[in-house]
């Protein structure tokens, strides 16, 4: 089995996750480099493995984390169903299992708001956490009076928090939002989609999500 820390030292990968945060850097997304894909992937193989699934899933769970965003090297647009693609290509030539290979990417084809869907419980581990890291230090842009609503929210998040009860078999999302920078409303503006898609796949695993900024529980 390909390993996910054999995937973390690829230096291919390496190189096709620079470019696409590069890419997104021009076009003055967040950051959506190693910080990142290295959270989701921790987040997302934690949640199945407090979940009970195999170690074997879990790990495919990592790795689809950390390659989730490389089709954003080509175009911002479709990059879920991009990553795919490329991510297919990658595995295939290193030898991995071709069932393995389908849930990777899978996973990651479906973890963009407007076309993912939680098809099955890594995609449904990954698009949690991958929505969930809403914090600050993404924000590029040093310049606060030039921020646009995505630096506002991003910026103004001082704790964002993924938490689990299995007992209630509820995850909640807990957000810490400075008021100064951004409203609740200037979040749902822009994170709506994010939101419903984290719910579908709260759903997926058998799940309530649940959505609290500021000590108020708003879904």
């Amino acid at each position: 089995m390909i390993t996910y820390e054999q995937i973390r030292s690829n230096e291919e990968i390496k190189a096709y996750i620079r470019a696409a945060d590069a890419s997104l850097s021009a076009l003055g997304f967040t950051e959506h480099s190693f910080a990142h894909v290295s959270r989701v992937a921790q987040v997302a193989g934690d949640l199945l493995a407090r979940l009970g699934h195999d170690a074997h899933t879990v790990e495919l769970a990592r790795i689809a984390g950390h390659m989730h965003d490389i089709g954003n090297l080509i175009n911002r647009v479709d990059h879920s169903q991009s990553g795919a693609i490329m991510t297919f290509r990658i595995l295939d030539r290193l030898g991995m299992d071709a069932p393995d290979i389908a849930a990777i990417c899978t996973a990651i084809g479906n973890h963009d708001e407007g076309t993912g869907v939680p098809v099955n419980e890594i995609s449904a581990a990954l698009i949690l956490a991958d929505k969930s890291d809403v914090r600050s230090s993404r924000v590029r842009n040093s310049d606060e009076t030039s921020f646009d609503i995505h630096d506002r929210v991003n910026y103004s998040v001082q704790n964002a928090e993924l938490t689990l009860d299995e007992n209630a078999r509820e995850i909640t999302l807990t957000l810490t939002i400075d008021s100064a920078y951004s409203s609740v409303m200037d979040y749902f503006e822009i994170f709506l989609g994010r939101m419903l898609l984290c719910r579908r796949a709260a759903e997926k695993l058998g799940l309530a999500f649940r959505l609290n900024v500021n000590g108020q529980t708003l879904l």
